[in-house]
């Protein structure tokens, strides 16, 4: 019994070791010292999706296959993958990356008034899945950069953040918008740890 439980605390720990990879691919976290709060600016631009060419070809299926059980099912999904962004994702980083902070020591916000913007670009999206017996983590990627308010091309810091995975608590996540959300806390959640640990 002890042997097993070692082997499931080592598959977890390599589990976490291997999630969650950022490479900064310009300036330093060290640019960021003394930013308290950030402008969000949020882009789902060329988003790749895995097993499909597109976004396009990956909702002309999802569509097509929730239609040929039930007519009108396609249409509401495609509203709700465009609506859960504004209404869940985005909440969800905002309120994940503020709470690691203490009096609001670093904050960020959409049309806060802040010198500084920090834009997050998502570049892949994984809805994963829950069907009760089988269940597979949401699994997002992004590129972050920050840049002074106004002045994109002036870029302070920008990484990559990959193999960022989303789930609910107990496995009780079957809803497809609640997995990905559960991602964008854990991609707000690794940058603010970045940044606290960083930005010195």
């Amino acid at each position: 019994m002890k042997k097993q439980l070692m082997l499931i605390a080592l598959l977890l720990c390599t589990t976490f070791m291997i999630s969650q990879k950022v490479k900064v691919t310009q300036g330093s976290f060290k640019n960021l010292k003394g930013i308290s709060a950030y402008n969000l600016e949020f882009d789902y631009s060329d988003l790749s999706i895995p097993k499909y060419d597109s976004e396009e070809e990956f909702l002309a299926d999802k569509i097509k296959k929730r239609d040929d059980k039930e007519a009108g099912t396609g249409e509401k999904f495609k509203k709700s993958w465009f609506a859960d962004r504004e209404e869940r994702y985005e909440p969800k980083f905002i309120e994940s990356f503020n709470k690691r902070f203490d009096d609001s020591e670093v904050k960020v916000g959409k049309n806060i008034g802040a010198e500084y913007t920090m834009k997050i670009h998502t570049t892949m999206m994984y809805a994963g899945y829950n069907v009760g017996v089988v269940r597979k983590n949401s699994k997002i990627e992004a590129t972050i950069s920050v840049f002074k308010t106004g002045d994109p091309s002036t870029v302070l810091w920008e990484a990559n953040y990959t193999k960022v995975e989303g789930s609910g608590a107990m496995g009780y996540d079957f809803d497809s918008g609640y997995r990905i959300s559960e991602a964008y806390a854990k991609l707000a959640k690794e940058v603010a740890k970045n940044i606290k640990k960083k930005a010195k």
